[in-house]
């Protein structure tokens, strides 16, 4: 055997235990490692507030402070006014309900010539085993519900506290990060840290004049139908739909199509083919060009980096997947060189269909290598070439 085979051997199993032992570690990290990924964008997001207020002579923290208690402050009252809204709306279904049910029973009846009543369907629906079912899975559950709220809380805790953290205490961390790196490294990483900041207000602002096109447009319809509570439903919607990734859009439609129901339940299907259309021109006109208006990058690619985000990270990788990638090609396209293009057909879309096109091409490229340079004495640049070659 030789000598080095056993220390060899000794170091490979070292390096496989350290592997697995890093693969273990990051495996119960990623919770936290995503709470503070999230942390990081929202304190890039309200870097610039909090970059004027400190500028005006105001210490970072308390900017920063003042900055999350008005989030906070709006966020508690618009959940505090659907929530009344909500229940209110919720006991006048649950008195109504008999004569939305009476009103479906006559429909019915009606075109399809039955003899059914309200007792018979309450009785029917009582009795049945998938109620009972649900009853005991809803009671076993309560606990479960509980825990995932209070991990919730936690996460939300942790995301605001690191966020308030890498916000006051920004220019601390870019000096700490600068520290340890040659200078030239420190304008790159300073720079990448400006265009970060940049492109995720712009990714916000996009999202923001989303939510108030999308209001608009609920607002409107709302209005039409007569449905009560228009104008704070259409800011659920526009701000839901917009700022939660994935299912947003089903979150908010339901609770304008619930209280349509209560007025009338042919309404909630007008709400439910509206939000369905509306999705769909946000999705493939609207979107695509306010964001690449907005971050800089073009269609296709906030559209990849959407999906690739969420298979990736799931909402969460969807909700940061554009700012990210825009604050990467940003950053990527300094240093990208570029070259002037040829004067070809075939960039413009044009094919070259006879021998016509390939002659006018041949002849384009001899006249630019047979043009004379400057100072050579008449001499052509084609003949410099043949007496080369």
């Amino acid at each position: 055997m030789p000598r080095w085979l056993p220390r060899a051997m000794v170091l490979a199993l070292a390096l496989f235990a350290c592997f697995q032992l890093g693969s273990w570690a990051f495996h119960q990290l990623i919770g936290l490692l995503i709470n503070i990924l999230i942390a990081f964008f929202l304190a890039l997001a309200i870097e610039p507030a909090v970059g004027r207020m400190a500028a005006r002579g105001m210490r970072r923290g308390l900017a920063t402070f003042l900055v999350f208690f008005a989030v906070l402050i709006a966020g508690a009252g618009f959940i505090v006014l659907l929530g009344s809204m909500l229940a209110g709306q919720i006991v006048d279904m649950v008195e109504d309900f008999p004569k939305y049910l009476d009103s479906v029973i006559r429909w019915i009846n009606d075109t399809f010539h039955t003899e059914l009543s309200r007792v018979e369907v309450q009785d029917s629906l009582l009795r049945s085993d998938w109620l009972r079912k649900y009853v005991q899975n809803s009671a076993s559950g309560v606990l479960d519900i509980s825990a995932t709220v209070l991990g919730g809380l936690f996460k939300l805790l942790t995301i605001f506290l690191f966020s308030f953290y890498f916000a006051a205490d920004g220019p601390r961390l870019r000096r700490a990060i600068c520290s340890v790196l040659p200078p030239a490294k420190q304008t790159e990483v300073l720079r990448a840290w400006e265009i970060a900041v940049d492109k995720t207000g712009g990714y916000l602002y996009s999202r923001g004049l989303m939510a108030l096109i999308s209001g608009i447009a609920h607002y409107i319809l709302l209005e039409i139908l007569g449905v009560p509570y228009a104008p704070a439903l259409a800011v659920w919607v526009g701000l839901v739909s917009q700022f939660i990734p994935t299912i947003g859009t089903y979150l908010a439609g339901a609770l304008p199509m619930l209280i349509a129901f209560t007025v009338n339940p042919w309404y909630a299907l007008w709400v439910l083919g509206f939000v369905v259309i509306y999705q769909q021109f946000e999705n493939y006109v609207l979107q695509p060009k306010l964001t690449s208006k907005t971050v800089d990058i073009h269609p296709a690619v906030a559209f990849g980096s959407v999906v690739a985000g969420t298979a990736l990270l799931g909402a969460v990788g969807a909700l940061i997947a554009i700012p990210a990638v825009a604050t990467l090609q940003a950053f990527l396209g300094a240093y990208v060189k570029r070259y002037a293009v040829t004067d070809d057909p075939r960039v413009h879309g044009h094919r070259l269909r006879d021998g016509r096109m390939f002659a006018r091409v041949r002849h384009a490229l001899r006249k630019g290598r047979n043009a004379p340079v400057a100072g050579a004495g008449g001499r052509h640049a084609g003949a410099d070439t043949d007496d080369g070659a």
